[in-house]
């Protein structure tokens, strides 16, 4: 998907190394895209290849170890979500990179491909009055293997990450409290969880609600942001405003009064959180996909953790889990 979307844009970027573990697996993909650099030491990498920005898309529980060398080396990094499988060592990540001075931004390319940041637009533009409430469904069946499959957190830190972010962009606030009910499906072979229930409070009051099934039979993917005078709900390519029935009577089926066409696929939003990294190199201001800003998305996947397994209400403190 990385190289895809980069290999789109040669006039910005040129891979011009990979690195692996397999031989197998650099040499596959080195071919499909032309890679002359090819390595399975990521030192060696560091210290041959004449890097100037890495990518990092190994399994999260080993990423803190890839990252380390390449801050080091003074190597701005762009890593996959979420950047870290605890908040501790996403916390070390983050700290490490502002000691060292090095950029760091994580991919979350659902920012873009799945229309947050396009909806957060209209929400500032006042499109649905004062928002209140954001409800999301993410049903579907999903059986994964390999490595994730064996660990301990499963479908929250694959695709829940995506709406924990996503919903905080769109409220636009610190999140002040979390609550979650999670279970593993015997339908799904995995140790972690295959289906979530989360509901979170912001500091401005916006309450938002989102269940998330890797086991479900039955499909759906529904967004509904409510705000004081109308709602928003996307469809495909399309954001459609919904107003109520002057009537005041329910309309199971109301006509939108305007819809925004929208499309970025996933390979050119993962290009897109690239780029803002390079961004952040060349102009110095800090992207708005920092390690740091991710900090929050992160601190809402531990809390919805940490709130399943104690059964309780978590709390933060400026958007972070203490």
């Amino acid at each position: 998907m990385h190289l895809k979307g980069y290999s789109a844009h040669p006039d910005r970027i040129e891979v011009v190394a990979i690195c692996d573990p397999s031989e197998s697996n650099v040499q596959e993909r080195a071919d499909e895209f032309n890679i002359p650099g090819r390595y399975t030491d990521v030192e060696t990498m560091i210290k041959e290849a004449g890097i100037e920005a890495a990518v990092v898309c190994t399994p999260s529980t080993i990423r803190e170890s890839v990252i380390t060398p390449l801050l080091e080396a003074g190597i701005p990094v762009f890593v996959e979500k979420p950047f870290a499988d605890t908040l501790e060592e996403a916390k070390s990540i983050a700290e490490q990179a502002k000691r060292l001075k090095v950029p760091v931004s994580v991919n979350q390319n659902f920012r873009k491909h799945h229309k947050f940041e396009f909806i957060r637009g209209l929400i500032k533009e006042g499109a649905i009055g004062k928002l209140e409430g954001i409800h999301f469904s993410s049903l579907f069946f999903r059986q994964d293997t390999g490595w994730r499959i064996h660990t301990e957190r499963h479908a929250m830190s694959v695709m829940s990450i995506h709406w924990f972010d996503g919903i905080r962009r769109m409220a636009d606030a610190d999140a002040s409290s979390i609550y979650c009910t999670s279970y593993s499906s015997e339908a799904i072979d995995c140790i972690g969880e295959t289906d979530a229930t989360v509901q979170i409070v912001f500091d401005n009051g916006v309450n938002a609600n989102f269940s998330q099934s890797f086991s479900s039979a039955f499909c759906r993917d529904d967004l509904v942001v409510l705000g004081s005078e109308a709602a928003l709900r996307p469809t495909g390519n399309e954001i459609h405003l919904l107003k109520p029935d002057p009537s005041g009577q329910p309309n199971w089926n109301p006509t939108p009064v305007q819809t925004w066409k929208y499309a970025m696929p996933i390979e050119e939003a993962v290009f897109d959180g690239l780029n803002q990294l390079l961004e952040w190199i060349e102009t110095g201001e800090e992207a708005s996909n920092s390690a740091y800003d991710n900090l929050h998305t992160v601190s809402l996947l531990e809390g919805a953790y940490l709130s399943a397994r104690e059964k309780r209400i978590v709390h933060f403190q400026d958007g972070l889990l203490s």
